[in-house]
């Protein structure tokens, strides 16, 4: 498959995480995240499955896949972001209204319902943020409008809707629809639960990459210990799926502040018509797309990244990379198809984009060597999302994903 690859010529391993960037990702709120989200119901870490049968066939030591796709119930790990958000913003309301600092579990109990309800929260989303947002909004007890743009199809709507939200769907890209949800919040009163950031508005989107970070304090829960130990990490590269840059800047803080110098080679992977980051790092700088950015990985269909995001992911990443839609369609058949006694995998569109990355590499040599791929890596992979549109999947892959599920 084509792709594209940035080695980031602003990374210095030396530069230690530092105080600028605490102000964005740290670890006490990383650490108050888990212990929140940890709390509520339901909650249980998602599966890191080895594949060996993958691993074998690319010529890498060993690949970890971890899988978002259960995610409270929700199909992807955006559950852990937007939810939290809406939370702290109804504690804070509370708090406000009445002096008191009331907890998640008072709140999904409804004994401030009558308070937060006339809060509404709001944001644009490809679909997986819309829905945590909503079911944020429901189980915590407030009011949500949600804004789709053209694209996003009817299953991932009433994926959003059955949470209780009005969805609204504009005319435009997800870019727009960001600019239209913010104007229409700032004319209504609304809070906007934003996974990006711009002037003027941070606390939000930290709050949501907070969130996130529960996603590397699973991982590193989950991993032998023993490859890992002397301040090493316990893989040797990671490949994650792009956007905005959120979920890989949560993922990407935590390791550098836990490993330094010696954290995993991380690459980003976005789709080749909506590569914001990878353009960013080309440039030097932040780099809003313009045009057409549509993308089977619609999760990833985002022109313009997050400033907080670009702060840690700008000095810290070690490349960038972008995929045709092709090679993310080719990956899921091979994910749910199995490799050897691999357990066939439901990914998503927008997960597909971190083993479709690391296959597309391994294919080429001379890349691979550049980013120290060989047989002895050991490779993260997140698999960010399921089959959130079911029907999409099923189109895709030629089957269900409960029939993939079925599968032994």
């Amino acid at each position: 498959m084509p792709f594209e690859l940035f080695v980031n010529p602003a990374l210095d391993r030396t530069h230690a995480y530092s105080e600028a960037q605490r102000l964005i990702l740290n670890e006490a709120d990383a650490a108050a995240a888990l212990a929140e989200i940890s709390s509520w119901p339901g909650y249980a870490p998602t599966p890191l499955l080895s594949l060996a049968g993958f691993a074998e066939q690319l010529g890498v030591a060993e690949v970890l896949y971890k899988d978002e796709g259960g995610r409270f119930g929700l199909g992807s790990f955006k559950a852990l972001g937007g939810a939290y958000a809406v939370l702290r913003q109804l504690i804070a309301h509370v708090e406000r209204e009445t002096g008191k600092r009331v907890d998640a579990a008072t709140l999904a109990r409804g004994e401030y319902r009558e308070l937060t309800k006339n809060v509404t929260v709001s944001c644009a989303t490809d679909g997986n943020h819309g829905r945590s947002v909503a079911w944020g909004a429901q189980t915590f007890g407030c009011t949500c409008v949600i804004y789709i743009h053209a694209t996003v199809s009817a299953g991932r709507e009433q994926a959003i809707a059955q949470y209780g939200a009005r969805v609204i769907r504009t005319a435009d890209n997800y870019d727009e629809s960001v600019h239209q949800a913010t104007a229409q919040a700032a004319a209504n009163g609304w809070i906007v639960i934003s996974d990006t950031s711009w002037e003027g508005y941070t606390e939000i989107p930290g709050d949501v990459m907070h969130g996130y970070t529960v996603l590397a304090d699973e991982v590193m829960n989950s991993v032998d210990s023993s490859n890992g130990g002397d301040g090493e990490a316990p893989f040797t590269h990671v490949f994650i799926p792009g956007g905005v840059g959120g979920v890989a800047a949560a993922m990407l803080a935590p390791l550098w502040w836990t490993f330094g110098r010696n954290r995993p080679i991380f690459v980003v992977v976005e789709p080749e018509r909506a590569a914001c980051l990878y353009a960013s790092a080309r440039a030097g700088k932040l780099t809003t797309l313009s045009g057409d950015i549509e993308t089977v990985m619609a999760g990833l269909c985002c022109g313009e990244p997050s400033a907080l995001a670009w702060s840690i992911l700008g000095p810290g990443a070690d490349a960038f990379m972008s995929i045709p839609d092709c090679a993310a369609l080719a990956i899921m058949r091979v994910l749910a198809d199995a490799v050897g006694s691999d357990a066939p995998i439901v990914c998503g569109e927008s997960a597909a984009a971190s083993p479709a990355g690391l296959a597309a590499l391994m294919a080429d040599a001379d890349a691979a060597r550049s980013l120290g791929l060989d047989a002895s890596s050991r490779v993260l992979l997140l698999g960010t999302e399921s089959d959130t549109d079911a029907a999409l999947y099923e189109q895709i892959v030629g089957r269900s994903g409960g029939v993939v599920r079925a599968t032994k």
